[in-house]
């Protein structure tokens, strides 16, 4: 019995350890699954009855449950081998999207609601030229072009405002790449309160430039000169209008027809075999042909023959082009190209610039407006002519035409100059740039940056048989008004500015007028010092008091002042024009509304307490930008000034340019409690009906008015006039520019509710209008 006590306590370990085996180290998931089994042993020794054929009867319960364990070991070996199929076809599903998403022909961007890239797919990087990781928290706005950015800065806050999806086309670039049309597919996504825009870009260059040359081909076909096309056989598919008047055949019976139809007789088989064997050969014919009218009559055409190749090298088409040459034959046509156009570049030669020029002095005579003469020349030209070779030479200047008609063609559609290119020799050209504009100065600055853009456009590599080449200029430039001058002296001082403008050896320009060179000079020197004045403190902020009836402070405004290094501390008059036109309005016009805030903040925290609003003038460029009212939103927030403290100053004119914008925009600040004042009120063409619906708080009379009053009855007039339209509409009305104490007595007893001139405070600095301020205050105190 000992033994066979023996021999079951074996079994039990082996059936245990095996069991063991499978619930722990087999598959851990098993574990997870089911409990703990718990053996049952029976006390050492004990005596236990053999079942019949001597086993113990507990070896069937062992195998039941050891048979129990591998049913479950399978089941579960199935369920993970299951689970990992599905993790694999889930994995490789997510490869998929991935590759699909990565590198789809769209280029996928998500874009936080402030305007910055969160994500964007393989393409969307690809499309600019740039790592991925580069774009992302970079803003969009950065990949728009600047000509441009406005329009996506409207486009991105209608989206933001409304949602839905929107689809429009724009110019994108950034990075390594080129400039490309794409076509941007918007659409708002809101995921947990969090909004932003997801974009998908297309590249519609291809199709843009397809378009184009569609729309060239077709302008082409429609031209003046008559066109046939006949398939590879000869037969006609399609003509033009010219064709159709000048052989007197309507399309439908020309339809299907050979151009043999029209042959005279004139001309024997062989004329036209060799026609057909020169077409065979070199895919191009030309040649005079006497062709037959529908009437009967017989008249000469001068043809051209243009075989159109396919992808796998065969004829296709035939285009024919029938130019008249019954007067004077080809011969006419020829001398008159050669007499009045540059054989080279074909631009109008010196004798078609002469009378070029002379047109546009006409012109000027009429409109009153100035324009100006360039003489370009290329620097280093005849090193390159010497070293490379002629043909070099002249694909150069071949090259340098064409980029002057389109870089002019540029200019006048965005600046409306008329404008004329021509070729006097050599490397030496002439532009003629018309209506620039009334005012001499003006015009002089216009015609500085056209020379900039043909600067920048003729300094960019040549792509030349022989390689990349790259060749500056040099401009001299006069400016011509009415019949002044004679043509001959005008190109002679713009020759001599050319000179001048060698000698600063290459890519310069110079004014013939040493006035307005001068003029030209600062100008540039200011808008350099300018561009560096945030950075090296040189602006200051002045305040001047606004006044009620009874002299108390209602207000002050902020008046921007330039210290510029050369000449001393600069108005804002002086300031504007150059920060509009240069774009650095935006950035100086922020830096004025915050630190102007910042100072409100300052007193308010000095506990001044007193009816006391801020006035700063904004500029159009400033008001019209989209996100106007953001940054003063943002700003007030940042200062921590009640919105109500703020009074924004806009002219007339800013005002009417975009008036339903002007009125929105206007109705969403003051309901933050911001009031608005309308600048400079008598000098422009507000109409009462514009007045009506422009929700402001003040009219302030400009100070040109208010300077006459006492001299000028008209203008007391006007000006009561105008007192009188504020009173009537319910609106404030502030008087801009007294100086004198009769000019204030005659506004009181007009109703002028506030004033503001030197004869109250002149502009003064932070510290000067403390201690006015202070002392104001004392008196309104009576102390």
């Amino acid at each position: 019995m000992t033994h066979n006590n023996k021999g079951i306590g074996q079994n039990k370990q082996n059936l245990r350890a095996e069991a063991e085996h499978l619930l722990h180290h087999k598959d851990q998931k098993i574990e997870s699954r089911f409990p703990k089994i718990v053996f049952w042993e029976p006390e050492e020794n004990s005596f236990c009855a053999s079942d019949q054929d001597g086993s113990p009867p507990s070896s069937v319960l062992y195998n039941e449950l050891l048979s129990e364990l591998h049913l479950h070991q399978i089941e579960l070996e199935m369920q993970n081998e299951e689970l990992l199929q599905t993790q694999l076809s889930l994995e490789e599903t997510r490869d998929r999207y991935l590759d699909l998403y990565d590198f789809s022909p769209v280029g996928y961007i998500t874009v936080t609601r402030e305007g910055m890239i969160t994500e964007l797919n393989l393409t969307g990087a690809a499309m600019f030229g740039e790592d991925r990781n580069k774009l992302i928290r970079r803003r969009f706005s950065s990949l728009v072009s600047l000509t441009e950015r406005d329009h996506w800065h409207r486009q991105f806050i209608y989206i933001l405002k409304h949602g839905g999806k929107h689809s429009f086309e724009m110019t994108l670039t950034g990075g390594k790449n080129k400039p490309f049309h794409a076509l941007l597919n918007c659409l708002k996504i809101s995921e947990g309160g969090v909004h932003f825009v997801r974009i998908a870009i297309a590249d519609i260059s291809d199709r843009k430039k397809a378009m184009e040359e569609l729309r060239v081909a077709a302008t082409a076909f429609e031209s003046q000169e008559a066109c046939i096309v006949t398939d590879s056989r000869g037969l006609i598919l399609q003509v033009n209008q010219s064709f159709i008047n000048r052989t007197g055949f309507s399309k439908e019976e020309i339809a299907g027809n050979s151009p043999m139809m029209l042959q005279s007789g004139r001309h024997d088989s062989s004329f036209f075999q060799i026609q057909q064997e020169e077409l065979q050969e070199s895919k191009f014919w030309q040649g005079e042909v006497w062709n037959r009218h529908k009437n009967g009559m017989i008249y000469a055409d001068w043809v051209t023959i243009s075989a159109v190749i396919d992808s796998l090298g065969c004829i296709s088409h035939y285009v024919y082009n029938f130019s008249d040459i019954s007067r004077n034959k080809e011969a006419e046509a020829e001398i008159h190209r050669l007499a009045y156009y540059d054989a080279l570049t074909q631009l109008p030669n010196r004798r078609l610039l002469l009378d070029r020029i002379e047109h546009a002095l006409t012109s000027s005579s009429r409109s009153g407006h100035f324009g100006a003469i360039f003489f370009l020349d290329l620097d280093n030209f005849k090193t390159i002519n010497d070293v490379m070779g002629h043909a070099v030479g002249d694909e150069l200047l071949i090259s340098v035409a064409q980029r002057l008609h389109d870089t002019l063609r540029e200019s006048d559609t965005i600046s409306r100059i008329g404008s004329t290119v021509s070729r006097m020799g050599g490397d030496e050209f002439v532009v003629v740039l018309e209506d620039l504009s009334s005012k001499i100065v003006e015009a002089a600055i216009r015609a500085r940056q056209v020379a900039e853009k043909l600067q920048e456009a003729l300094s960019q590599p040549y792509a030349l048989s022989t390689g990349d080449l790259i060749c500056t200029s040099s401009f001299g430039i006069t400016i011509f008004y009415k019949h002044e001058l004679k043509v001959n002296k005008l190109l002679k001082q713009a020759d001599l500015a050319l000179y001048k403008a060698k000698k600063n050896k290459g890519k310069s320009f110079h004014f013939f007028d040493p006035t307005m060179q001068a003029e030209m000079d600062r100008r540039s020197e200011q808008e350099v010092y300018l561009s560096q004045a945030l950075n090296r403190n040189l602006f200051q902020i002045y305040y001047q008091a606004l006044t009620d009836m009874e002299q108390n402070i209602i207000g002050v405004e902020a008046l921007l002042r330039w210290k510029e290094p050369n000449l001393g501390m600069k108005s804002p008059r002086d300031i504007i024009n150059i920060a509009e036109e240069t774009g650095l309005i935006l950035p100086i016009g922020e830096w004025v509304l915050e630190n102007a805030c910042s100072q409100i903040k300052a007193w308010v925290d000095r506990n001044i307490n007193f009816p006391f609003r801020l006035s700063i003038n904004f500029s159009a460029r400033q008001f019209n930008h989209p996100s106007f009212s953001n940054n003063v939103m943002k700003t007030l927030e940042k200062t921590g000034i009640p919105p109500s403290l703020l009074m924004i100053e806009i002219t007339e004119n800013v005002a009417l340019k975009n008036l339903e914008r002007t009125i929105t925009v206007m109705k969403d600040l003051k309901k933050l409690g911001i009031g608005f004042s309308l600048d400079s009120f008598g000098t422009g063409v507000t109409s009462l009906t514009s007045l009506r619906r422009l929700p402001v708080d003040q009219l302030k009379i400009d100070s040109s008015l208010i300077r006459k009053i006492m001299a000028n009855p008209s203008e007391a007039a006007i000006v009561s006039s105008l007192i009188s339209i504020g009173k009537t509409l319910g609106i404030k009305v502030h008087a801009m520019g007294v100086e004198r104490q009769e000019q204030l007595d005659f506004l009181k007893n007009q109703g002028c509710d506030s004033f503001q001139g030197y004869l109250i405070s002149h502009p003064l600095r932070l510290e000067e209008f403390d201690q006015v301020m202070a002392l104001m205050i004392s008196l309104q105190k009576g102390e």
